[in-house]
């Protein structure tokens, strides 16, 4: 998956131009440089007040004041929204009415009705809203979609799925505050949910707990959820947890299997590289991606004359992670080279239901069931 069906620009294709709303850290780390980096895409165009910086990051990239600019120049095809969650709907919603492709970051939006709204307004303009999802592209996530579709773990009965970290003081900013869509369910609960939901479908019930572990917290800073697969999995339960104080994280991944297991420590390097301000190209990945350690692979097996099975353990084909893979499925799509974004409104749709169901399953203390999936156009 370190590329695409065309990963180099086809000359009878024109490149696509791009406006990025907002300038932090998410637009800053991963959306321009990502932008930048895929053939076909040009980075026309970034809304910010920080001038100076957007500058000096991109000289060669036009600045602009507000969005309203961006969303009338009639060259901007695609808007790649990464501000605060609870403005996302409005934004989303003026660049639609506009005639733009919109890319939004995760979540979608902080409510499910909101990104109902805005799946239904993206179909009737017939225009394409995703959310950015580069967690797909990450080497362990990629190595452990391999595991599982080579049947060597047998039938999966457990993940766990830990997203941990230790930043023991709490930063001033929007994600830590008190205001809706912040926390840490929000922010990296919709990674997690959409590495499940490719993994394994929709879970038949899920269970949330939340709580707010460091000093001077306002939001969640901690999370253990519990998605529960009674069919066709068999009693599979995914166990998604993500924490603020962890000082010696365990394993990234452990999943077990009736015939062995799988686990994998130590986080993707792509976010580190990027924070470094390395600007990686999609036709240049030779040193890119590659995670220094790979997963391990522990199998039962059976040998003739042998009462018990015997343990065999093995290092994993670890691939390369790949983000800009994220923006080149989107770009072919748009192109007409692909039938799907990458990240499908279904997909989008479901990943949002999750994070509200989620919060109701907090509140109420108990396992929610999930009603039928709903599949948007």
């Amino acid at each position: 998956m370190n590329s695409t069906s065309s990963a180099l620009q086809p000359p009878k294709h024109t490149p696509l131009q791009v406006a990025l709303i907002g300038y932090g850290g998410a637009s800053r780390i991963f959306h321009a440089p990502l932008i930048a980096g895929v053939p076909g895409l040009q980075l026309a165009c970034i809304v910010t007040r920080q001038q100076e910086a957007m500058q000096r990051d991109w000289p060669g990239v036009r600045c602009a004041s507000s969005a309203s600019a961006a969303l009338a120049d009639p060259a901007i095809n695609l808007m790649v929204i990464a501000t605060p969650n609870d403005s996302h709907f409005e934004l989303a919603q003026a660049a639609l009415q506009a005639d733009k492709h919109v890319v939004v970051d995760k979540p979608c939006t902080v409510t499910l009705a909101e990104t109902k709204t805005l799946l239904n307004l993206a179909h009737q303009r017939g225009k394409v809203l995703t959310v950015f999802q580069n967690r797909r592209f990450d080497s362990d996530f990629l190595a452990l979609q391999q595991v599982i579709a080579s049947g060597q773990l047998g039938r999966v009965v457990q993940v766990d799925s830990h997203f941990d970290r230790y930043r023991p003081t709490v930063p001033q900013r929007w994600r830590e505050q008190s205001l809706p869509g912040s926390g840490l369910w929000f922010d990296l609960g919709p990674h997690l949910l959409d590495q499940a939901l490719v993994l394994f479908g929709q879970p038949d019930a899920l269970l949330l707990e939340q709580a707010k572990v460091r000093d001077g917290a306002q939001v969640d800073d901690w999370f253990h959820a519990v998605l529960r697969y009674d069919t066709p999995h068999g009693g599979l339960r995914v166990i998604l947890h993500a924490s603020t104080l962890v000082a010696e994280p365990g394993p990234r991944w452990a999943v077990h299997g009736t015939q062995g297991s799988f686990t994998k420590f130590g986080m993707d390097v792509q976010e580190d590289a990027l924070k470094a301000g390395q600007r990686p190209q999609l036709d240049a990945l030779q040193n890119w991606g590659h995670d220094p350690q790979p997963g391990q692979l522990l199998r039962m097996e059976s040998i003739p004359g042998v009462a018990m099975p015997v343990s065999v353990r093995t290092i994993a084909l670890q691939p390369g992670g790949n983000y800009l893979a994220y923006y080149a499925q989107l770009r072919d799509h748009l192109w007409g080279l692909a039938p799907q974004p990458g990240i499908t409104p279904s997909q989008v749709h479901a990943v949002m239901q999750l994070l509200s169901l989620g919060e109701q399953s907090a509140t109420l203390g108990q396992f929610v069931a999930l009603p039928a999936p709903a599949e948007f156009k």
